[in-house]
């Protein structure tokens, strides 16, 4: 008996190509090390580049993209590839410790709520719809402002506006966590509220906290370049994107496209591989996909 067709396909060819498809899971992993490959890669490069491309060289100033200066040079005859990378190693910096410490106060805010109590739940509660209630930007540039701006003005600043929409992520699967079999057995057997939540709710939450690290590096890049191209984050004196960016917007009109143009690309691939990373994970992670 010939197999049935669905939509003019054979049902054994069809087969073979649903075989043929990538696996979600080894795609999910082939982004996430793309990703950290890429973050190594430039923050590697911003380590090794010496003093010299970034030295002015007025000879050398406003060159169009070339072979020996692929991204061209600026107003001051300073490489914009070297100045690129040197930034891009900077944001990373700055956004992958602001992020890991968003990604540690949302953890902790999820595992006060689960063991100490209901006070403690709704003081979690009012904080995270506080802080979500306000602007992330106009926070961020007051906190930074307090602490003296600078790069640890910027970190703090991120780290403090930043860890609301994980934590919100984290007290719901909290809550579910409370009421499972394993977590009243424990309480029976008289273990403390906090042990609970350390021993048997933190290892579940850990998968959560490494997509929400991966999906809040790209909003705290973002974010530090916004208010460093505003002028109130890092010092003008380093290569951060957002001043190279800001710095450039003066001499757009007259035809020097390059000066913005690849470090703004650049800092949307940096932003958008690790975006798409943390997707896929999310997508891995998620029981009722992961299946698929």
């Amino acid at each position: 008996m010939r197999p049935k067709e669905s939509g003019g396909v054979p049902a054994g060819r069809e087969r073979s190509w649903l075989r043929l498809r990538p696996n979600r899971r080894q795609l999910a992993l082939v982004y996430a090390a793309a990703a950290g490959l890429l973050v190594v890669t430039v923050w590697l490069g911003g380590a090794l580049i010496g003093p010299e491309p970034l030295s002015t060289r007025l000879e050398w100033r406003n060159l169009a993209p070339s072979a020996a200066h692929p991204f061209g040079t600026d107003w001051l005859g300073r490489d914009m590839l070297a100045r690129t990378v040197k930034g891009l190693a900077l944001s990373i910096g700055v956004g992958m410790a602001a992020s890991a410490a968003s990604a540690a106060i949302a953890a902790l805010m999820g595992l006060i709520a689960a063991s100490m109590g209901k006070t403690a739940d709704r003081i979690v509660g009012f904080l995270i719809d506080l802080f979500l209630s306000v602007p992330h930007l106009v926070t961020l540039i007051l906190i930074a402002f307090v602490f003296g701006g600078g790069v640890k003005g910027v970190v703090i600043g991120v780290s403090l506006t930043h860890w609301p929409s994980l934590a919100r992520v984290i007290r719901a699967e909290v809550l579910q966590l409370k009421t499972a079999d394993y977590v009243h057995i424990s309480r029976k057997l008289g273990r403390p509220r906090w042990r609970a939540a350390t021993g048997h709710m933190l290892p579940h939450l850990l998968p959560h906290l490494l997509v929400g690290l991966l999906l809040l590096f790209p909003h705290a890049i973002l974010h530090e370049a916004a208010i460093t191209f505003l002028g109130l984050g890092l010092s003008p004196h380093q290569p951060a994107i957002g001043i190279i960016l800001s710095e450039s917007m003066r001499y757009l009109s007259t035809g020097y496209w390059w000066l913005a143009f690849f470090p703004g690309v650049s800092l949307l691939l940096v932003v958008r591989a690790f975006d798409v990373a943390g997707e896929r994970l999310r997508l891995l992670l998620d029981p009722r996909r992961a299946s698929d």
